[in-house]
């Protein structure tokens, strides 16, 4: 429901605007490589025992495939300092914004923790001219867009060249801010709910089969 208000918010405030309309004074067309800093990633060696089963956060589209909410908060493998020396993006902050890019296009989520990316990637660092609260909803919006820029015959995928050469609708610094000061307490909200669900999840099934096989027992 919370992020249905803020896609409904987006689109009242930027949705109704397209390339070619009259738009509004200190809006302009651009491309979003203007105003997105993007960068890729790699997999380890999955043969050199040494890179995997560290502590470090590491993160495919298949993460994304099964949790399919809006920020991630953790991930299925882990890799070690010597694994994440193979990948050039290195740590990515919280905050950043990923993008898969091929098998398929379109999963996307705000992470929540420091987390290295694989090639099935595009992600978008914090704190450029478009935030990650706004290009989350732009992305959610107009991902035909995206996917019309892909290209492949095995399977599409859409390179990095292609996302920042996509055209987009530019408006001014100051519209953005006022937008960011009523989405991000709505983004925060969600990631909190996410938070308090996850923790009730971990204590459900720490609890469960202790109930299930008399360890601790409900007093009626």
């Amino acid at each position: 429901t919370l992020e249905t208000i803020a896609q409904t918010i987006f689109k009242e405030w930027f949705g109704k605007y397209q390339i070619g309309d009259e738009l509004p004074e200190e809006w302009r067309v651009g491309k979003l490589g203007e105003v997105v800093k993007i960068c890729g990633g790699t997999t380890p060696s999955t043969k050199v025992s040494e890179y995997w089963d560290g502590e470090i956060n590491w993160t495919s589209p298949k993460d994304l495939s099964n949790s399919k909410e809006m920020f991630l908060l953790q991930t299925e493998k882990k890799i070690t300092q010597e694994g994440l020396k193979k990948i050039s993006s290195g740590l990515l902050p919280i905050g950043t914004l990923l993008l898969s890019s091929r098998a398929p296009v379109g999963y996307l989520a705000i992470i929540n923790i420091e987390v290295a990316i694989n090639q099935g990637y595009i992600a978008l660092l914090p704190k450029q001219y478009f935030s990650n609260n706004y290009m989350y909803l732009w992305l959610d919006l107009f991902m035909k867009i995206v996917k019309n820029a892909a290209n492949g015959s095995t399977f599409l995928e859409i390179s990095k060249s292609s996302f920042r050469n996509i055209e987009c609708i530019i408006p001014s610094k100051d519209i953005l801010n006022k937008f960011e000061d009523v989405v991000n307490p709505i983004f925060n909200k969600i990631l909190s709910n996410l938070s308090q669900i996850q923790t009730l999840k971990k204590t459900r099934d720490t609890l469960l089969p202790k109930l299930m096989n008399g360890t601790i027992r409900v007093k009626k």
